[in-house]
């Protein structure tokens, strides 16, 4: 007797493996604002766990076959879980635990989450790290420019000085920084801004430990070291700026470049008021030495801890390094091609407007970095420790408001409105701001009143960070370095001018007045052709 065959299914039959894992969570599309709407197992009453996906059409026999013994379940959910945190590592997603489900940060700037011995830890991304070490270097970097404008008047009173030769030795560190800044730039860009900097706080620090033996030897010598000491200190900013634009996306640089730059005011703060005391302690040499000890401690650091690329890094994680990437104009120019000719460079009115503004930024600052503390005690007739006290407290308030500069900047930019609007906005009020403050510098009574006019002037003149030294990075991606360093040797023409021309001043008329009213008027100047030819669009390609 024939026995009819069993018509044969066309789906798999069930088994104990038809409930699939749903699709891992930790991956790119994890950040996607809908990824919460994907399908997860849940838990029903009577303990059984059972798999919800989108509504489809299924057959009697799969609906069966998605009910599994608990045991297995939770088995499969442990592996699950070790899995999930593994890979929370390098990305963002939903973990699943417990009966729990809980976020997990998606965006690398937040930081990131690492399983560590079975918990999960927040781990510092490796571009704040970098922004951390470069801040520290900033402030020992001004920190070792102050303290000779602090040990300027013990050495003149000792050697018998005259006011015009102190504008000369304050000066002569301009004039190796004008070399290294016209090729510090183009050095950073080809070999990297780690090694350049490295090298300059090797030189700078040495530099400075020598300084007061110079000093003792003789003129000659102490100018030579000066000039050693500001070839050395002019590859700073402009191995700070190609670090900074490798190393964080547009939307965060000023953030990062106002970060940076608070630690290069802080210098001067932590400088104004520790070099009398400790030379009251140990004497002339004694804060040389400590700076220069404290710039070797930070390169040993520095040496093991940073690359001058993202993708050199060996401790970045994917999510961090494709965050900087897509934050980038243009992230394949690596500073590694020719840079433009200098004609052509000069050629652009947004390129004048950089370096008039890096002229006028230069001039002013180093004015009153180099003669702050010698205006309080000849105008005032304050003593050295109170000087340093009068002038220590705007530049604390200088680091702060170029932090600020540089968040309110990026907030401004987020929210839609256009770069070059903010960078003009920015500059105006780092440049009219001070012109203004200086004016009224001229009427002031008493050291009191005068450290306020001051702290104003410096606190608005940060803004210009979130201005010119931005638009670097806008109108010339692929040779931020070598502009930079153009614009910085500009820069520290003004600088040599200022600081020479106010010990003549000084000496012939007996005042600041027109000093301070030259520097105004010139901030004043700057802020309308800034205005006027400056631009954040890419200028050159």
């Amino acid at each position: 007797m024939a026995v009819a065959a069993a018509p044969v299914s066309s789906s798999p039959p069930p088994s104990s493996n038809a409930l699939r894992r749903p699709p891992s969570r930790f991956n790119s599309a994890s950040c996607s604002p809908h990824a919460h709407l994907r399908w997860r197992p849940r838990i029903h009453s009577g303990g059984l766990l059972s798999a919800r996906k989108p509504a489809t059409a299924t057959s009697t026999s799969a609906s069966r076959s998605e009910w599994r013994d608990p045991s297995d379940e939770i088995a499969d959910r442990k592996k699950k879980v070790i899995g999930n945190r593994r890979r929370a590592w390098t990305a963002g997603g939903v973990e699943e635990g417990g009966g729990k489900v809980r976020r997990v940060a998606c965006r690398a700037e937040r930081g990131e989450l690492a399983a560590v011995g079975g918990e999960v830890g927040y781990v510092v991304p490796e571009r704040v790290k970098v922004a951390v070490m470069l801040a520290l270097v900033m402030c020992l970097c001004n920190a070792d420019r102050v303290v000779m404008s602090v040990a300027v008047v013990p050495l003149a009173a000792r050697y018998g000085w005259s006011s015009s030769f102190l504008g000369v030795v304050q000066s002569s560190f301009m004039w190796g920084y004008l070399v290294s800044s016209l090729v510090a730039g183009g050095l950073a860009d080809r070999y990297g801004g780690k090694h350049v900097m490295a090298c300059g706080v090797a030189a700078w620090s040495l530099a400075t430990f020598l300084t007061p033996w110079a000093a003792a030897h003789s003129t000659p010598m102490l100018l030579l070291f000066r000039v050693l000491f500001g070839l050395a200190e002019g590859v700073a900013i402009p191995s700070m700026t190609v670090i900074l634009a490798r190393w964080f996306p547009s939307h965060e640089l000023a953030s990062a470049l106002g970060f940076s730059m608070a630690g290069f005011h802080m210098g001067n703060l932590i400088s104004f008021l520790t070099t009398p005391v400790v030379m009251t302690a140990t004497g002339v040499a004694g804060p040389f030495a400590l700076f220069a000890a404290l710039g070797f401690a930070w390169l040993s650091a520095w040496a093991v801890r940073v690359a001058s690329e993202p993708r050199d890094c060996p401790l970045i994680s994917g999510a961090e390094l494709q965050l900087i990437r897509a934050g980038k104009k243009d992230y394949s120019a690596d500073g590694s091609g020719e840079p433009p000719p200098l004609r052509y460079l000069l050629s652009k009115a947004p390129s004048w407007a950089i370096l008039f503004a890096n002229f006028t930024n230069n001039w002013g600052y180093y004015v009153l970095l180099s003669w702050m503390a010698v205006y309080f005690r000849t105008v005032f007739g304050v003593d050295l420790k109170q000087a340093a006290w009068f002038s220590a407290v705007p530049w604390g308030l200088m680091g702060l408001s170029g932090f600020v500069a540089g968040s309110a900047s990026d907030m401004l930019i987020r929210s839609g409105h256009p770069v070059t609007r903010v960078r003009k906005i920015m500059q105006s009020i780092g440049f009219f701001g001070p012109g203004v403050a200086l004016l009224c510098l001229n009427f002031a009574q008493t050291p009191a009143v005068a450290a306020v006019l001051l702290t104003v002037a410096l606190s608005l003149s940060s803004f210009s960070q979130a201005g010119f030294l931005l638009t670097v990075q806008d109108i010339a991606p692929k040779y931020v370095g070598f502009l930079h360093g153009i614009s910085n040797a500009m820069g520290t023409l003004g600088a040599i001018i200022s600081t020479t021309a106010t010990g003549y001043f000084v000496q012939w008329l007996g005042s600041f007045r027109a000093t301070l009213t030259i520097t105004a008027v010139l901030y004043f100047a700057a802020a309308i052709f800034w205005n006027i030819f400056a631009t954040a669009e890419q200028v050159f390609f």
